[in-house]
Protein backbone atom coordinates (compact mmCIF):
# COMPACT_ATOMS: atom_id res chain seq x y z
CA UNK A 1 0.00 0.00 0.00
CA UNK A 2 1.47 3.56 -1.02
CA UNK A 3 2.32 5.76 1.76
CA UNK A 4 0.84 9.91 2.04
CA UNK A 5 3.37 10.74 4.83
CA UNK A 6 5.91 8.38 5.57
CA UNK A 7 7.46 9.24 9.41
CA UNK A 8 10.39 7.14 10.60
CA UNK A 9 12.74 7.51 13.80
CA UNK A 10 15.89 9.07 12.02
CA UNK A 11 18.01 8.03 14.81
CA UNK A 12 19.92 4.21 14.81
CA UNK A 13 18.95 4.22 18.87
CA UNK A 14 15.17 4.73 17.90
CA UNK A 15 12.85 2.07 16.52
CA UNK A 16 13.95 -1.02 18.21
CA UNK A 17 17.52 -0.31 18.83
CA UNK A 18 17.12 1.69 21.66
CA UNK A 19 16.34 -0.53 24.99
CA UNK A 20 13.77 1.69 26.18
CA UNK A 21 11.63 0.95 23.26
CA UNK A 22 10.98 -2.58 24.67
CA UNK A 23 10.57 -1.49 28.09
CA UNK A 24 7.51 0.78 26.62
CA UNK A 25 6.31 -2.82 24.90
CA UNK A 26 6.81 -4.33 28.38
CA UNK A 27 4.83 -2.15 30.33
CA UNK A 28 2.10 -1.76 27.90
CA UNK A 29 1.76 -5.29 27.55
CA UNK A 30 1.08 -5.40 31.49
CA UNK A 31 -1.18 -2.37 31.44
CA UNK A 32 -3.26 -3.44 28.64
CA UNK A 33 -4.00 -6.97 29.93
CA UNK A 34 -4.74 -4.99 33.68
CA UNK A 35 -6.83 -2.40 32.28
CA UNK A 36 -8.98 -4.98 29.82
CA UNK A 37 -9.57 -7.48 32.73
CA UNK A 38 -10.98 -5.15 35.23
CA UNK A 39 -12.49 -2.03 33.53
CA UNK A 40 -13.79 -4.87 31.10
CA UNK A 41 -14.25 -8.40 30.87
CA UNK A 42 -14.26 -8.43 35.08
CA UNK A 43 -18.18 -7.36 34.08
CA UNK A 44 -19.71 -10.30 32.90
CA UNK A 45 -18.52 -11.72 36.28
CA UNK A 46 -20.08 -8.96 38.50
CA UNK A 47 -23.20 -8.53 36.46
CA UNK A 48 -25.46 -11.15 37.80
CA UNK A 49 -24.42 -10.13 41.51
CA UNK A 50 -24.41 -6.32 40.73
CA UNK A 51 -28.34 -6.78 38.94
CA UNK A 52 -29.30 -8.85 42.27
CA UNK A 53 -27.66 -6.09 44.54
CA UNK A 54 -29.18 -3.29 43.00
CA UNK A 55 -32.88 -4.67 42.43
CA UNK A 56 -32.24 -3.84 38.69
CA UNK A 57 -32.79 -6.33 35.63
CA UNK A 58 -29.95 -7.99 33.76
CA UNK A 59 -31.27 -6.07 30.52
CA UNK A 60 -30.69 -2.88 32.36
CA UNK A 61 -27.19 -3.89 34.31
CA UNK A 62 -25.82 -4.52 30.78
CA UNK A 63 -26.97 -1.79 29.04
CA UNK A 64 -24.38 0.09 31.52
CA UNK A 65 -21.87 -1.68 29.93
CA UNK A 66 -22.89 -0.46 26.42
CA UNK A 67 -23.11 2.82 27.27
CA UNK A 68 -19.32 2.83 28.66
CA UNK A 69 -18.10 1.47 25.02
CA UNK A 70 -19.80 4.19 23.30
CA UNK A 71 -18.74 6.64 25.63
CA UNK A 72 -15.10 5.12 24.76
CA UNK A 73 -16.17 5.23 21.30
CA UNK A 74 -16.91 9.20 21.79
CA UNK A 75 -13.34 10.15 22.94
CA UNK A 76 -11.15 7.99 20.94
CA UNK A 77 -11.50 11.07 18.39
CA UNK A 78 -9.78 13.65 21.13
CA UNK A 79 -7.50 11.53 22.65
CA UNK A 80 -5.96 10.66 19.00
CA UNK A 81 -5.89 14.51 18.68
CA UNK A 82 -4.27 14.84 22.27
CA UNK A 83 -1.91 11.66 21.38
CA UNK A 84 -0.09 13.60 17.98
CA UNK A 85 0.18 16.72 19.81
CA UNK A 86 1.74 15.83 23.73
CA UNK A 87 2.46 12.18 23.42
CA UNK A 88 1.19 9.57 25.68
CA UNK A 89 2.29 9.65 29.32
CA UNK A 90 0.39 12.39 30.70
CA UNK A 91 -3.05 11.25 28.98
CA UNK A 92 -2.51 7.79 30.29
CA UNK A 93 -1.22 8.35 33.19
CA UNK A 94 -4.31 10.53 34.34
CA UNK A 95 -6.07 8.05 32.57
CA UNK A 96 -4.86 5.06 35.17
CA UNK A 97 -5.50 7.57 38.21
CA UNK A 98 -9.17 8.28 37.03
CA UNK A 99 -9.99 4.72 36.35
CA UNK A 100 -8.83 3.35 39.99
CA UNK A 101 -11.00 6.32 41.33
CA UNK A 102 -13.74 5.16 39.18
CA UNK A 103 -13.19 1.24 40.09
CA UNK A 104 -13.74 2.30 43.57
CA UNK A 105 -16.71 4.50 42.98
CA UNK A 106 -18.02 1.53 41.07
CA UNK A 107 -17.72 -0.76 44.67
CA UNK A 108 -19.60 1.84 45.88
CA UNK A 109 -22.60 2.17 43.71
CA UNK A 110 -26.59 1.86 44.87
CA UNK A 111 -28.60 2.48 42.28
CA UNK A 112 -28.75 1.46 38.51
CA UNK A 113 -28.52 5.70 38.11
CA UNK A 114 -24.98 5.57 39.64
CA UNK A 115 -23.53 2.52 37.85
CA UNK A 116 -24.73 4.03 34.21
CA UNK A 117 -22.20 7.30 35.78
CA UNK A 118 -19.75 5.62 37.20
CA UNK A 119 -19.92 3.40 33.71
CA UNK A 120 -19.31 6.37 31.35
CA UNK A 121 -16.39 6.93 33.05
CA UNK A 122 -14.64 4.17 33.48
CA UNK A 123 -15.68 4.19 28.99
CA UNK A 124 -13.57 7.59 28.82
CA UNK A 125 -10.87 6.70 30.47
CA UNK A 126 -10.78 3.61 28.89
CA UNK A 127 -10.09 5.32 25.77
CA UNK A 128 -6.87 7.04 27.57
CA UNK A 129 -5.26 3.36 28.85
CA UNK A 130 -6.42 0.66 26.73
CA UNK A 131 -5.14 -0.33 23.24
CA UNK A 132 -5.40 2.50 20.92
CA UNK A 133 -3.36 5.16 22.72
CA UNK A 134 -1.14 1.85 23.65
CA UNK A 135 -0.74 1.59 19.74
CA UNK A 136 -0.45 5.52 19.36
CA UNK A 137 2.50 5.37 21.40
CA UNK A 138 4.66 1.99 19.52
CA UNK A 139 3.41 3.42 16.61
CA UNK A 140 5.52 6.86 17.47
CA UNK A 141 8.75 4.46 18.91
CA UNK A 142 9.37 1.73 16.36
CA UNK A 143 10.26 1.55 12.53
CA UNK A 144 8.22 -0.33 10.57
CA UNK A 145 10.41 -3.43 10.26
CA UNK A 146 10.33 -4.08 13.92
CA UNK A 147 6.80 -2.33 14.46
CA UNK A 148 4.58 -5.57 14.16
CA UNK A 149 6.61 -7.33 16.27
CA UNK A 150 6.39 -4.74 19.14
CA UNK A 151 2.40 -4.58 18.53
CA UNK A 152 2.28 -8.30 18.90
CA UNK A 153 3.85 -8.51 21.95
CA UNK A 154 1.08 -6.00 23.35
CA UNK A 155 -1.56 -7.70 21.96
CA UNK A 156 -0.50 -11.36 22.52
CA UNK A 157 -0.18 -10.76 25.97
CA UNK A 158 -3.58 -8.52 26.64
CA UNK A 159 -5.19 -11.71 24.90
CA UNK A 160 -4.98 -13.27 27.48
CA UNK A 161 -6.75 -10.88 30.24
CA UNK A 162 -10.38 -12.75 30.18
CA UNK A 163 -8.43 -15.82 30.71
CA UNK A 164 -6.77 -14.31 33.78
CA UNK A 165 -9.35 -11.63 34.88
CA UNK A 166 -12.68 -13.38 34.74
CA UNK A 167 -11.59 -16.36 36.87
CA UNK A 168 -9.91 -14.50 39.14
CA UNK A 169 -13.49 -11.88 39.39
CA UNK A 170 -15.15 -14.96 39.71
CA UNK A 171 -13.38 -16.20 43.02
CA UNK A 172 -13.17 -12.74 44.91
CA UNK A 173 -16.96 -12.48 44.42
CA UNK A 174 -17.19 -15.71 45.66
CA UNK A 175 -14.98 -14.71 48.90
CA UNK A 176 -15.81 -10.85 49.25
CA UNK A 177 -18.69 -9.91 47.36
CA UNK A 178 -18.88 -8.31 44.29
CA UNK A 179 -18.04 -5.00 46.11
CA UNK A 180 -15.11 -6.44 47.72
CA UNK A 181 -13.90 -7.70 44.37
CA UNK A 182 -14.01 -4.18 42.69
CA UNK A 183 -12.07 -2.69 45.09
CA UNK A 184 -9.28 -5.50 45.21
CA UNK A 185 -9.23 -5.12 41.34
CA UNK A 186 -9.18 -1.06 42.05
CA UNK A 187 -6.04 -1.94 44.21
CA UNK A 188 -4.44 -4.03 41.33
CA UNK A 189 -5.33 -1.31 38.49
CA UNK A 190 -3.62 1.19 40.74
CA UNK A 191 -0.78 -0.24 41.93
CA UNK A 192 0.50 -1.32 38.63
CA UNK A 193 -0.70 0.64 36.07
CA UNK A 194 -0.51 3.99 37.73
CA UNK A 195 3.66 3.68 38.37
CA UNK A 196 4.12 1.64 34.75
CA UNK A 197 2.41 4.77 32.90
CA UNK A 198 4.02 7.37 34.64
CA UNK A 199 7.55 6.49 34.25
CA UNK A 200 7.47 4.25 31.09
CA UNK A 201 6.19 6.56 28.77
CA UNK A 202 7.72 9.18 27.11
CA UNK A 203 8.18 10.72 23.43
CA UNK A 204 11.01 8.83 21.36
CA UNK A 205 14.16 10.85 21.43
CA UNK A 206 14.48 11.57 17.61
CA UNK A 207 12.00 11.78 15.03
CA UNK A 208 12.96 12.81 11.33
CA UNK A 209 10.58 15.55 9.78
CA UNK A 210 7.43 13.79 7.86
CA UNK A 211 7.95 16.62 4.98
CA UNK A 212 10.66 18.88 4.03
CA UNK A 213 9.09 22.40 4.80
CA UNK A 214 9.55 23.88 7.61
CA UNK A 215 5.91 23.75 8.71
CA UNK A 216 4.12 23.87 12.50
CA UNK A 217 4.07 20.67 13.42
CA UNK A 218 -0.07 21.26 14.10
CA UNK A 219 -0.28 22.25 10.16
CA UNK A 220 1.74 19.40 9.52
CA UNK A 221 -0.70 17.09 11.46
CA UNK A 222 -3.71 18.42 10.19
CA UNK A 223 -2.56 17.95 6.57
CA UNK A 224 -1.80 14.65 7.22
CA UNK A 225 -5.00 13.49 8.50
CA UNK A 226 -7.02 15.84 5.86
CA UNK A 227 -5.40 13.77 3.12
CA UNK A 228 -6.18 10.27 4.83
CA UNK A 229 -9.99 11.39 5.12
CA UNK A 230 -9.66 12.41 1.84
CA UNK A 231 -8.68 8.75 0.53
CA UNK A 232 -11.81 6.76 -0.39
CA UNK A 233 -9.84 3.36 0.43
CA UNK A 234 -9.79 4.69 4.07
CA UNK A 235 -13.63 4.69 3.82
CA UNK A 236 -13.55 1.16 2.20
CA UNK A 237 -11.33 0.08 5.10
CA UNK A 238 -13.43 1.84 7.76
CA UNK A 239 -16.50 0.23 6.73
CA UNK A 240 -14.96 -3.31 6.63
CA UNK A 241 -13.56 -2.70 10.12
CA UNK A 242 -17.31 -1.74 11.15
CA UNK A 243 -18.68 -4.74 9.51
CA UNK A 244 -16.18 -7.24 11.26
CA UNK A 245 -16.62 -5.32 14.40
CA UNK A 246 -20.21 -5.50 14.69
CA UNK A 247 -20.11 -9.60 13.56
CA UNK A 248 -17.41 -10.56 16.35
CA UNK A 249 -19.34 -8.79 18.48
CA UNK A 250 -22.51 -10.20 18.14
CA UNK A 251 -21.18 -13.64 18.08
CA UNK A 252 -19.10 -12.58 21.30
CA UNK A 253 -22.32 -12.02 23.36
CA UNK A 254 -24.92 -14.46 21.50
CA UNK A 255 -22.35 -17.63 20.92
CA UNK A 256 -22.77 -18.80 24.49
CA UNK A 257 -26.92 -18.46 23.58
CA UNK A 258 -26.90 -20.65 20.32
CA UNK A 259 -24.62 -23.48 21.59
CA UNK A 260 -27.08 -24.23 24.54
CA UNK A 261 -30.32 -23.42 22.21
CA UNK A 262 -28.97 -26.20 20.18
CA UNK A 263 -29.26 -28.78 23.50
CA UNK A 264 -25.52 -28.49 24.45
CA UNK A 265 -24.75 -28.00 28.51
CA UNK A 266 -24.30 -23.85 29.96
CA UNK A 267 -20.73 -25.53 30.90
CA UNK A 268 -19.74 -26.80 27.82
CA UNK A 269 -21.23 -24.06 25.75
CA UNK A 270 -19.49 -21.18 27.77
CA UNK A 271 -16.16 -23.47 27.80
CA UNK A 272 -16.43 -23.55 24.54
CA UNK A 273 -16.81 -20.00 23.92
CA UNK A 274 -14.07 -19.33 25.90
CA UNK A 275 -11.79 -20.37 22.95
CA UNK A 276 -12.27 -17.12 21.54
CA UNK A 277 -9.74 -15.59 23.71
CA UNK A 278 -7.05 -18.05 23.19
CA UNK A 279 -7.70 -18.07 19.38
CA UNK A 280 -7.69 -14.32 18.95
CA UNK A 281 -3.96 -14.77 20.15
CA UNK A 282 -3.38 -17.71 17.44
CA UNK A 283 -5.00 -15.49 14.67
CA UNK A 284 -2.48 -12.81 15.42
CA UNK A 285 0.51 -15.23 15.62
CA UNK A 286 -0.21 -16.34 11.73
CA UNK A 287 -0.75 -12.65 10.92
CA UNK A 288 2.34 -11.65 12.23
CA UNK A 289 4.32 -14.61 10.28
CA UNK A 290 2.62 -14.88 6.94
CA UNK A 291 2.56 -10.65 6.97
CA UNK A 292 6.58 -11.32 5.57
CA UNK A 293 5.53 -13.37 2.58
CA UNK A 294 1.80 -11.78 1.80
CA UNK A 295 0.09 -8.15 1.89
CA UNK A 296 -1.61 -7.90 5.38
CA UNK A 297 -4.75 -7.02 3.59
CA UNK A 298 -5.01 -10.62 1.86
CA UNK A 299 -4.30 -12.22 5.07
CA UNK A 300 -6.77 -10.40 6.66
CA UNK A 301 -9.58 -10.58 3.66
CA UNK A 302 -8.55 -14.75 4.05
CA UNK A 303 -9.35 -14.87 7.40
CA UNK A 304 -12.55 -13.05 7.47
CA UNK A 305 -13.27 -15.30 4.52
CA UNK A 306 -12.86 -18.29 6.97
CA UNK A 307 -15.09 -16.69 9.93
CA UNK A 308 -17.94 -16.27 7.38
CA UNK A 309 -17.57 -20.11 6.57
CA UNK A 310 -17.32 -20.68 9.69
CA UNK A 311 -20.72 -19.29 11.15
CA UNK A 312 -22.18 -20.32 7.48
CA UNK A 313 -21.51 -24.16 8.59
CA UNK A 314 -22.79 -23.70 12.49
CA UNK A 315 -26.61 -24.58 11.83
CA UNK A 316 -24.70 -27.65 9.68
CA UNK A 317 -22.11 -28.90 11.95
CA UNK A 318 -22.82 -27.42 15.86
CA UNK A 319 -25.38 -30.07 16.77
CA UNK A 320 -22.26 -32.10 17.96
CA UNK A 321 -19.63 -31.27 20.59
CA UNK A 322 -16.59 -32.12 18.11
CA UNK A 323 -18.70 -29.63 15.48
CA UNK A 324 -19.32 -26.64 17.61
CA UNK A 325 -15.37 -26.50 18.49
CA UNK A 326 -14.19 -26.83 14.88
CA UNK A 327 -16.53 -24.00 13.69
CA UNK A 328 -15.87 -21.65 16.84
CA UNK A 329 -12.16 -22.15 15.94
CA UNK A 330 -12.99 -21.40 12.77
CA UNK A 331 -13.92 -18.08 13.90
CA UNK A 332 -12.21 -17.67 16.46
CA UNK A 333 -8.82 -17.25 14.54
CA UNK A 334 -10.16 -13.76 13.26
CA UNK A 335 -11.49 -13.00 16.74
CA UNK A 336 -8.45 -10.33 17.68
CA UNK A 337 -7.23 -9.71 14.34
CA UNK A 338 -8.27 -6.45 13.00
CA UNK A 339 -6.48 -5.41 16.63
CA UNK A 340 -3.58 -6.11 15.17
CA UNK A 341 -3.81 -5.00 11.38
CA UNK A 342 -5.17 -2.02 11.74
CA UNK A 343 -1.96 -0.26 13.07
CA UNK A 344 0.17 -2.12 10.34
CA UNK A 345 -2.08 -0.30 7.63
CA UNK A 346 -2.54 3.02 8.77
CA UNK A 347 1.22 3.49 9.76
CA UNK A 348 2.12 2.17 6.20
CA UNK A 349 -0.24 3.92 4.34
CA UNK A 350 -0.53 7.45 6.22
CA UNK A 351 2.48 7.86 8.24
CA UNK A 352 3.06 8.37 11.67
CA UNK A 353 2.63 11.89 11.51
CA UNK A 354 -0.82 12.15 12.32
CA UNK A 355 -1.13 8.17 12.94
CA UNK A 356 -3.61 8.60 16.44
CA UNK A 357 -5.83 11.40 14.80
CA UNK A 358 -6.54 9.22 11.69
CA UNK A 359 -6.88 5.82 14.44
CA UNK A 360 -9.18 7.77 16.35
CA UNK A 361 -11.34 8.69 13.77
CA UNK A 362 -11.67 5.01 12.19
CA UNK A 363 -11.88 3.95 16.04
CA UNK A 364 -14.84 5.69 16.83
CA UNK A 365 -17.27 4.41 14.58
CA UNK A 366 -16.04 0.70 14.43
CA UNK A 367 -16.00 1.07 18.59
CA UNK A 368 -19.85 1.98 17.69
CA UNK A 369 -21.25 -0.81 16.06
CA UNK A 370 -19.58 -3.06 18.40
CA UNK A 371 -21.35 -1.64 21.16
CA UNK A 372 -24.55 -1.04 19.13
CA UNK A 373 -24.64 -4.14 17.40
CA UNK A 374 -25.36 -7.05 20.12
CA UNK A 375 -28.16 -5.08 20.95
CA UNK A 376 -29.47 -5.21 17.95
CA UNK A 377 -28.53 -8.83 17.38
CA UNK A 378 -30.97 -9.37 20.63
CA UNK A 379 -33.69 -7.45 18.97
CA UNK A 380 -33.66 -10.15 15.79
CA UNK A 381 -33.73 -13.27 17.70
CA UNK A 382 -37.70 -12.68 18.74
CA UNK A 383 -38.69 -12.65 15.07
CA UNK A 384 -35.84 -14.75 13.06
CA UNK A 385 -34.35 -16.66 15.39
CA UNK A 386 -30.65 -17.81 15.52
CA UNK A 387 -30.47 -18.40 11.90
CA UNK A 388 -31.49 -14.89 11.16
CA UNK A 389 -28.61 -13.84 13.05
CA UNK A 390 -25.94 -15.94 11.57
CA UNK A 391 -27.16 -15.44 8.13
CA UNK A 392 -26.25 -11.79 8.94
CA UNK A 393 -23.00 -12.35 10.53
CA UNK A 394 -21.93 -14.35 7.73
CA UNK A 395 -22.54 -11.73 5.58
CA UNK A 396 -20.78 -8.95 7.39
CA UNK A 397 -17.64 -11.40 7.29
CA UNK A 398 -18.27 -11.83 3.93
CA UNK A 399 -18.60 -7.76 3.40
CA UNK A 400 -15.14 -7.51 5.10
CA UNK A 401 -13.56 -9.92 3.63
CA UNK A 402 -14.12 -8.22 -0.08
CA UNK A 403 -13.49 -4.21 1.53
CA UNK A 404 -10.24 -5.54 3.12
CA UNK A 405 -9.04 -6.85 -0.78
CA UNK A 406 -10.52 -3.62 -2.44
CA UNK A 407 -8.32 -1.42 -0.01
CA UNK A 408 -5.30 -4.12 -0.43
CA UNK A 409 -5.71 -4.00 -4.63
CA UNK A 410 -5.27 -0.23 -4.69
CA UNK A 411 -7.41 0.15 -7.66
CA UNK A 412 -9.24 2.98 -6.55
CA UNK A 413 -8.21 6.60 -7.79
CA UNK A 414 -8.65 7.74 -3.97
CA UNK A 415 -6.87 11.42 -4.77
CA UNK A 416 -4.54 10.30 -2.40
CA UNK A 417 -1.76 12.34 -4.40
CA UNK A 418 -3.56 15.29 -5.09
CA UNK A 419 -4.28 15.37 -1.26
CA UNK A 420 -0.67 14.99 -0.10
CA UNK A 421 0.58 17.48 2.91
CA UNK A 422 2.78 19.66 1.20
Amino acid sequence: MPTTAPTVPADHTVGGHHTHGWRIVAALAITSTIGYGTLYYAYAVLLGPMAASLGASTTAVTGALTASVLAGALMAIPVGRWLDRHGGQVLMTTGSITATALLVAWSQVQSIGQLYAVMIGIGITGAMVLYEPAFAVIVSWFTPDRRPTALLAVTVVAGFASTIFMPLTGYLVAHIGWRGALLTLAAIHGTVTVPLHALAIRKPPHIAAPIPAARPDHLTRRAAARAAMHDLRFWILAAALIAHGAATSTIGVHLVGYLTSRGHPATFAATTAGLLGVLSVTGRLVLTGARRRLPVTHIVAAVFAVQAAAVLAMPLVAGTRAGAVIAVTGFGLGFGIASLATPALLADRYGTTAYATIAGRLAAPVTTAKAAAPLLAATLLPHGGYHLLLAAVTTACLLAAVGMRVVGEGRIDSGEHRNQPT
